[in-house]
């Protein structure tokens, strides 16, 4: 699959992921991207003229924290779930 930027403001957050963020793992994460670089992409599928996310919700919100515009991301073809 290839890996591609995407903006992190396109990114629609389904309402199940939004209540499930771990802050310290979010803070962990950050800190490994700014040592290493996003080394896992985020996995999004395109719906209804958007994107939605599938995973990676604490790297999004890492990425969020850091102050980026983009994120890496793999485009998915997943059902509604």
């Amino acid at each position: 699959m290839e890996e591609v930027k995407v903006s992190i403001n396109e990114i629609y957050i389904p309402m199940k992921h939004r209540d499930c963020v771990n802050p310290e793992t979010v803070a962990e994460i950050a800190e490994s991207i700014l040592e290493d670089g996003q080394k896992t992409p985020i996995q999004v599928r395109q719906g209804k003229g958007r994107l939605v996310l599938v995973t990676g919700k604490h790297r999004l919100e890492a990425c969020k924290a850091l102050g980026e515009e983009e994120i890496t991301a793999i485009f998915v073809d997943a059902r509604r779930y």
